[in-house]
């Protein structure tokens, strides 16, 4: 599992999901967007999260669903962007 896995959890827990998330995320690869899991707001909560949590700047051009719709999606992006520093 990587690491960046249990941080979205416990964010998506705080604002959305009160502790299910990860019951109701069935699949990392699992569309947040057709899954319930975050609609268009929560993807704007989620990359400004993102973007204070790891101290990087998100580009709003490459705010789609093939960069942020899924776990291994948000992991995939965060984790290549030039600006990221693994969390401690």
């Amino acid at each position: 599992m990587h690491p960046l896995r249990p941080l979205i959890l416990e964010w998506l827990d705080d604002n959305y999901h009160f502790g299910e998330a990860a019951t109701l995320i069935k699949s990392d690869d699992m569309s947040f967007l057709k899954g319930g899991i975050l609609d268009s707001l929560g993807f704007v909560a989620l990359v400004l999260h993102l973007e204070k949590t790891f101290k990087i700047r998100i580009n709003r051009k490459e705010l789609s669903p093939q960069n942020f719709d899924s776990m291994n999606k948000i992991i995939t992006y965060v984790t290549a962007h030039p600006q990221y520093t693994s969390p401690r």
